[in-house]
């Protein structure tokens, strides 16, 4: 008899084991093609420049919205001062063929000085799988300023936003403090052209 019960158990556990098997086949590629949890951190880091020996600062974050759409956010340069608020002025002051002149005054150093520059904004460039929208200063109150948007896509409905910001002063300043006061101000920027970005495309649904 008992031996009787013991081959009974045996054979239930193993129905039991292809049972479970089977569920997980059904329910595992269901899984696997669900899309991985947004990672929304925005990672900031600093880079080498050609042609200067201070660092740019940079700052990339993931978008839940279309690379056109995070695109429209960049190039919108009449809403520069709306949307990134880092920017105490920025209004569109001219255009050079297909490039725009943009005039921005940004706080630095904790409010006591001011940055401002025109800038000049290229047209987006395809490449590889990014659109790389490039500026350079045309006049201001500081020796350099370079900016390079990337917006690469991710899939159909994600992007990833990456700025490089390169601010060389025309004052005595410690270059560790200039290239964290550019990572901070190009973080800004990021974090609230995505806001933006996800507002289109939610308000776009």
């Amino acid at each position: 008899m008992t031996s009787v019960l013991g081959r009974f158990s045996g054979r239930t556990k193993l129905l039991w084991g292809v049972c479970v098997a089977g569920i997980l086949a059904v329910a595992l590629p269901t899984a696997a093609s669900a899309p991985a949890a947004v990672n929304r951190k925005v990672v900031r880091y600093e880079v080498k420049i050609a042609n200067s020996d201070i660092k740019a600062g940079g700052a990339k974050a993931s978008v839940m919205a279309p690379k056109s759409v995070v695109r429209s956010v960049v190039t919108d340069y009449a809403k520069y001062g709306k949307v990134i608020t880092k920017f105490e002025q920025a209004r569109v002051v001219g255009k050079s063929g297909d490039r725009t002149d943009v005039y921005l005054q940004v706080p630095i150093l904790k409010g006591a000085a001011k940055i401002w520059a025109v800038v000049r904004f290229d047209q987006p460039q395809r490449m590889e799988k990014s659109d790389v929208v490039r500026a350079r200063m045309v006049k201001g109150n500081v020796k350099r300023l370079d900016a390079v948007w990337r917006i690469r896509e991710i899939d159909q409905q994600n992007s990833e936003l990456e700025l490089e910001l390169l601010i060389v002063p025309d004052m005595p300043a410690p270059r560790s403090l200039v290239v964290s006061e550019a990572r901070g101000a190009a973080a800004k920027a990021v974090s609230d052209a995505r806001r933006e970005a996800e507002r289109r495309q939610a308000a776009a649904k």
